[in-house]
């Protein structure tokens, strides 16, 4: 046999081979491409390298919608854990609440100035009478979060007593004053006026908590007799002093707060239905036996004023909403105002809400209900004190039911109950113990051991962060001191 001319010879030794270089292994890639045209084929991969680039559409997009799907989890988890931290709740009452507020006064301001003008008043009559309330209500609302759970307790039975009286004084003639019809007014003399019915739901509020959660300590609520007296003899009193003066739309809201206090005090079943069955009994009653309370009722959902205009105002609402499309006409453009919508910046502010801002500024409005009604939940839910998860949940019961209310009236879904949209209606006697049991709330998150302690860790930050910046600012003034020519040189 022939042997190969490239074999080694016979007991020579064969060198091994030595790996290529890196600038070799490219050169190599780059003749085996050019041989084969540049397309469809690639270099085989050298050893150790992470194997060839996938260039196909299918795992790319494969590889993107992994990408996406990770971070939409990334996303959805930081937004969770941002809204398990301990001061969720107190930021979403605070601002919603101040939200809520500054709204209310630019639309109050908007919709009240035809009103105004009809009754020979300046345009921003109602506009300063509403801010007058609002910055003593933020008084308030500051002093009831810094006070402590024992001071707050301390309130309840001279509130409840005061607003006994008061409400008893309103029926007095010569004192009480009739709005509508209703005579739950007490004049303080000037343009000022007080409907002491809106400072009951407070004092309701307070007193059934503190009287909840004493008899919770001496574990008496298993028993039905100490769940039901005297909280509903009293509520039953408030309740007939507010109804003297025909104001049925606070009425329900006292007997939404009363139901509230019962269920967070675990009352039994039968013991709730059988509440219940008794309000709606004397609800009916009320109601049949008047009839401007019989023509409200039928005025759900009409889209026509019908004979002698009884559904005017519901039908002027809906109509208010509907030409208000998405982003609304503008502030100050609402047309429903001019003299052809009854209450506008009182009860019917809403519909002007959506006439002025649209659905996007009513949606607005709802999502900020919606997140205060959220934070007061949570408060109640998480706390340890059974004070703080009565009150917590009796204000928020109020709030949540007032608002339902009175977008619901303005929707067309509900009777026209007469009661303002809390924190954005006209109104100060509505404002004021609205923004006091905002303050209540506050107090309530902050009392919460591990909002507490979020807090006194901010603390050192947040000065010294305005330490920073005072220092910074410091430095530039004194550098442009350093730099500026004396005067008289040019």
């Amino acid at each position: 046999m022939t042997p190969d001319r490239d074999a080694a010879p016979t007991g020579s030794r064969v060198p091994p081979r030595r790996p290529a270089a890196p600038e070799d292994r490219a050169a190599q890639r780059a003749r085996a491409a050019k041989a084969h045209g540049g397309k469809g084929t690639s270099a085989p991969a050298p050893p150790g390298s992470r194997g060839p680039r996938r260039t196909a559409r299918g795992p790319a997009k494969g590889n993107g919608a992994g990408r996406r799907h990770n971070s939409a989890s990334a996303l959805f988890g930081k937004a969770r854990r941002a809204w398990d931290r301990p001061l969720t709740a107190y930021y979403l009452v605070l601002g919603g609440s101040l939200l809520l507020t500054v709204l209310g006064l630019v639309m109050v301001f908007s919709a009240s100035q035809i009103e105004a003008l009809q009754s020979g008043l300046p345009s921003t009559y109602f506009f300063r009478k509403q801010l007058t309330a609002a910055v003593l209500g933020g008084g308030l609302l500051l002093a009831a979060s810094r006070m402590p759970l024992r001071l707050h307790r301390a309130l309840a039975y001279p509130l409840l007593a005061a607003s006994v009286v008061l409400m008893c004084m309103v029926q007095v003639p010569g004192i009480g004053h009739a709005v509508n019809g209703n005579q739950n007014w007490i004049y303080l003399g000037g343009p000022f006026q007080l409907q002491p019915s809106e400072f009951g739901k407070l004092a309701l509020v307070l007193w059934g908590a503190d009287l909840l959660a004493r008899k919770r300590d001496k574990r008496l609520l298993t028993q039905w007799k100490h769940m039901l007296v005297p909280l509903v003899p009293v509520s039953l009193l408030l309740l007939g002093l507010i109804m003297l003066g025909g104001d049925m739309g606070t009425a329900i809201i006292l007997t939404a707060v009363l139901f509230g206090l019962l269920w967070l005090a675990g009352a039994p079943t039968r013991l709730f239905t059988g509440v219940l069955a008794a309000a709606l009994a004397v609800g009916a009653f009320f109601i049949t036996t008047s009839p401007n309370r019989m023509a409200r009722l039928g005025c759900i959902g009409a889209t026509d004023p019908g004979p002698d205009d009884q559904c005017w105002q519901a039908v002027h609402g809906i109509y208010a909403l509907a030409s208000g499309g998405w982003f609304g006409s503008g502030l100050g453009a609402s047309v429903e105002k001019w003299g052809q919508l009854p209450e506008p910046h009182t009860d019917f502010i809403f519909a002007v809400t959506g006439e002025e801002l649209g659905l996007a500024g009513t949606l607005s409005v709802l999502a900020l209900f919606a997140a205060l009604g959220y934070a007061g939940i949570r408060v109640a839910g998480r706390t340890e004190e059974p004070f703080v998860r009565y009150a917590a949940g009796g204000v928020t019961t109020w709030i949540t039911a007032q608002a339902v209310v009175n977008i619901g009236a303005v929707l067309g879904l509900l009777p026209i109950a007469g009661v303002p949209l809390p924190l954005f209606s006209y109104g100060g006697s509505a404002l004021l113990p609205t923004m006091f049991a905002i303050g209540l709330l506050i107090a309530f998150a902050r009392s919460d051991p591990a909002a507490r302690a979020a807090l006194a860790m901010r603390q050192p930050v947040l000065r010294l962060r305005l330490r920073r910046r005072l220092a910074g600012v410091r430095r530039k003034t004194m550098r442009r001191r350093a730099w500026r020519p004396p005067s008289g040189e040019r």
